[in-house]
């Protein structure tokens, strides 16, 4: 049933609005217009974080909580008058979040999946308490989350030292964006960023 009245309200200009903020193409748009219904199993018209943790990939995923916070994060989200106590996400910012994902093409990309919005994504990963910048302790949080006990306590803090002591221009104990920024340029980050969207 959460499938029929997702069909019927995604209007045509909705579809427009959506294609041309996010780069996804019609069909693409209806997928995961589907999936977010199927979600959506109270037909609320919007996902609760509970929701997004059903999808079984982020289930299994040991940054799995992050990602769904990121979701309710994202400068993209607003409010929503959903009469209920409840924090969620409507489709149009659930499209927002994942647009951020999209490989961009060799034209023009779209502002959501340009470079910048795709570090600002990863870098929030990373700024675990909201302050801006990236410390030891936030950067040893997400090791653990990533690779549980298989390093010990002294082997995450190593990597978090010289991570920090690499990337810290300006000796303060900490990564700020611009510094996460130029960290990154020696990576293939638009590439690790991306996932493929079924045409």
């Amino acid at each position: 049933m959460g499938s029929v009245c997702a069909t019927i309200q995604l209007q045509e200009s909705d579809l427009a609005e959506i294609q041309e903020e996010t780069g996804f193409a019609p069909n693409q748009i209806k997928r995961l217009y589907h999936r977010f219904s199927n979600l959506d199993k109270s037909n609320k018209g919007f996902l609760s974080k509970d929701d997004l943790l059903r999808i079984p990939e982020l289930a299994i995923n040991p940054l799995g909580d992050r990602i769904v916070h990121s979701f309710f994060c994202s400068e993209q989200h607003n409010s929503i008058d959903s009469g209920e106590d409840e924090e969620g996400i409507n489709f149009k910012q659930f499209v927002n979040v994942l647009a951020r994902f999209r490989r961009a093409e060799s034209s023009k990309p779209q502002p959501l999946n340009s470079n910048e919005h795709k570090l600002d994504y990863a870098f929030k990963m990373y700024d675990i308490d909201g302050t801006q910048k990236i410390s030891k302790e936030n950067i040893c949080e997400i090791l653990t989350l990533m690779v549980g006990s298989n390093k010990s306590c002294e082997q995450l803090a190593a990597i978090a030292d010289r991570t920090i002591s690499e990337a810290d221009e300006d000796k303060d104990g900490f990564i700020n964006f611009e510094e996460f920024k130029k960290a990154m340029a020696k990576t293939d980050f638009q590439q690790k960023m991306s996932i493929r969207f079924l045409a």
